[in-house]
């Protein structure tokens, strides 16, 4: 009898500048993505860092970056690209809408 070694569920690290006060707006982005991808996800990270930097990683893969996207995503960007790397083609409901209620397309 053999077991089978449990898969990891992916990570994701938030990383946001401690001086320019970004933590409360990394913590808020973190519960979103917990409570949108609560069976997909092991773990959301908070880590501190300086420099302007606000980056979200998702393994190797860059969900977003303030620098190279231009400022902060807003949540509907954020869960679609979690979505697309997480679970894709799984619907998110009213954030795939618009506001004909017709889904969107992209």
């Amino acid at each position: 009898m053999t077991a089978e070694a449990p898969a990891i569920a992916p990570r994701i690290v938030i990383t946001y500048c401690t001086g320019c006060n970004w933590l409360l707006r990394a913590a808020w982005m973190a519960q979103e993505l917990l409570q949108s991808f609560a069976d997909e996800l092991g773990e959301v990270a908070l880590r501190p860092g300086t420099g302007g930097v606000f980056t979200i990683v998702l393994g190797d893969d860059t969900l977003w970056d303030r620098r190279a996207d231009g400022g902060f995503p807003d949540i509907k960007t954020l869960k679609q690209r979690a979505r697309d790397r997480l679970a894709p083609g799984r619907d998110l409901g009213h954030l795939d809408r618009t506001r004909s209620g017709r889904p969107e397309r992209g």
